[in-house]
């Protein structure tokens, strides 16, 4: 099993695609996950024009690079968030902006991560990535007082938004893989059963394995791999540095990422307290094949100097499962 090893263009989006493709050829990978958003894949050109998606592909190749999946993660959040306000204005195009109102921004975007599903399978890919959004995540403190009834109803909620999607998904023979995440309906494993079952199971639902967004919640991550072996469509290599110190947590304090002050923060990958072997040896258990694509958020590492370092960091980890018993020879001869 020797996994492709590619990298997420969403923190490069500030660059073309070509721009990226080239430098990412440079540092050593085999592939891009392409985000929509800057230049780098438009889902209203894919299904506007025949050529768009080949246009990407001449790009790729150009570079010898390789795509396995698409991300919308930007437009995924605003179809089943709660509150609406000015920082989904700052993710959004106009187009799915419109005038603000907090319903339509959901049903836009609702439709537009279905023609994300048609445009992936124009472009050729199986897998997008992304958020959800969530009509629970404000109420997580549970007080004021929260009723289980809330909470059941913001579940509720979530898979009448979704489960829509989800059938034109399945549809186009694409899936979505959630990136379980702190303000998404899924955060832990719990939360991820949560959301399965009131998805009633639906086949084109399953995870992005991103486990930088658990460590600072302080539960195992292999246990997630564990717990889902066969909803892995995609995996993150992200890192995650706890920092508790006696004077913060791990709520964030309301500091930016990257300041020292906080109780954790993101990292290049090796650079943190993932344990990426034993992430390694779960992904080979349950049978993941798939590409494993680096997402650099480190605000105290030079980007190019962390893509670098992460390809190298990837490539002297990683590992195929052993074809044989350890003591299968014990008994020759």
């Amino acid at each position: 099993m020797s996994r492709p090893i590619t990298i997420f263009t969403g923190q490069w989006a500030d660059l073309t695609l070509d721009t990226v493709a080239q430098k990412a050829k440079s540092f050593g990978y085999d592939g891009l996950e392409l985000a929509c958003w800057g230049d780098h894949f438009e889902v209203d050109k894919a299904l506007e024009s025949d050529s768009y998606a080949q246009s990407r592909w001449d790009i790729l190749n150009k570079h010898g690079l390789k795509c396995f999946a698409i991300s919308t993660h930007l437009v995924g959040q605003c179809v089943a968030d709660a509150i609406i306000d000015e920082r989904h204005r700052s993710i959004l195009p106009d187009r799915l902006w419109g005038d603000g109102d907090p319903e339509g921004v959901r049903q836009r975007c609702a439709e537009e991560v279905k023609n994300t599903a048609r445009a992936a399978k124009k472009f050729g890919v199986k897998v997008v990535n992304g958020f959800t959004g969530s009509p629970v995540w404000h109420l997580l403190y549970f007080f004021p007082p929260t009723t289980d009834a809330m909470i059941d109803r913001g579940f509720e909620e979530f898979a009448a938004r979704w489960k829509p999607i989800l059938d034109v998904f399945e549809q186009e023979g694409v899936k979505f893989a959630l990136e379980c995440h702190p303000a998404e309906i899924a955060y832990d494993i719990l939360t991820a059963e949560r959301a399965l079952k009131a998805l009633d199971g639906h086949k084109a639902f399953g995870f992005n394995y991103d486990p930088s967004h658990f460590v600072h919640q302080l539960f195992d991550p292999v246990e997630f791999i564990n717990a889902f072996p066969d909803r892995i469509f995609h995996v993150h290599v992200k890192d995650s540095k706890v920092t508790l110190s006696g004077r913060n947590s791990i709520l964030g304090s309301h500091l930016q990422f990257g300041d020292y002050r906080r109780g954790w923060n993101f990292v290049s990958p090796g650079h943190g307290d993932i344990d990426l072997e034993g992430i390694i040896r779960a992904l080979n258990r349950v049978g993941y094949d798939g590409p494993l694509s680096v997402e650099w958020e480190d605000s105290g590492m030079d980007r190019e100097h962390g893509a670098k370092d992460a390809v190298e960091f990837i490539r002297k980890t990683e590992f195929k499962p052993s074809e044989v018993a350890f003591d299968a020879a014990f008994g020759e001869g």
